[in-house]
């Protein structure tokens, strides 16, 4: 089977982090050769970004936001993923351009058009093969977010921007229903991973039957 890219998306607080780590031991049970990483931070000159932009204290120019998202994006593109998957890895990370379209597009306005050039950009034009979207209701995600520690920049937003992220990720999932799954986020986190495993465990058994 070739490598596969799976990602994991959603609001702040959503539990992406803790269902990809899950995720990611089961299907090393099942003898899968799997690789987690995330955005931003995915690689090393990814990880000085990430520290650089969600720890500062100085205002960040939006554009300045869209474009750093997008140069760790390349960077994890050309030295992360794609090698991964030629490899016939399973790449699963915790974010990745559909995040861009939801945040930096509906989050901090910018059109769809410039949005969807500088994703294409970065990306190379490489785009997930099941991404998976834990949705849960703004109030839940800001309180969640709220009892973490080692909060960063992006948990300060207000919740009416996290509105405008959630209700753009809900319209990739109409656009493009075969790839973009939407799962509850407001179960035990165990019950999440249930879902989560029998959906991507069946993605991945249609692939290999697919050889």
């Amino acid at each position: 089977m070739e490598g596969k890219l799976i990602t994991l998306e959603g609001i702040d607080g959503s539990g992406k982090s803790t269902q990809m780590r899950m995720l990611a031991e089961e299907l090393r049970l099942r003898k899968f050769d799997v690789v987690t990483t995330m955005e931003p931070g995915g690689t090393s000159l990814g990880r000085r970004l990430r520290q650089a932009f969600l720890e500062t204290t100085e205002n960040v120019s939006p554009r300045a936001e869209l474009l750093l998202f997008a140069a760790d994006r390349a960077q994890h593109v050309d030295f992360l993923i794609r090698p991964s998957l030629n490899e016939g890895k399973i790449v699963i990370s915790d974010r990745f351009a559909d995040a861009t379209f939801a945040y930096q597009g509906a989050g901090r306005g910018f059109p769809p058009e410039t949005v969807n050039e500088v994703i294409l950009l970065a990306t190379d034009g490489l785009k997930p093969d099941l991404t998976i979207f834990l949705d849960l209701p703004v109030d839940k995600a800001i309180g969640r977010a709220g009892n973490r520690t080692g909060n960063n920049r992006m948990d300060s937003e207000n919740a009416a921007f996290y509105e405008r992220v959630r209700n753009a990720y809900l319209e990739i999932s109409k656009r493009e229903p075969e790839r973009f799954k939407v799962l509850p986020a407001a179960e035990s986190r165990e019950a999440i991973h249930s879902r989560v495993v029998d959906l991507v465990v069946g993605f991945l058994s249609k692939e290999r039957a697919v050889v």
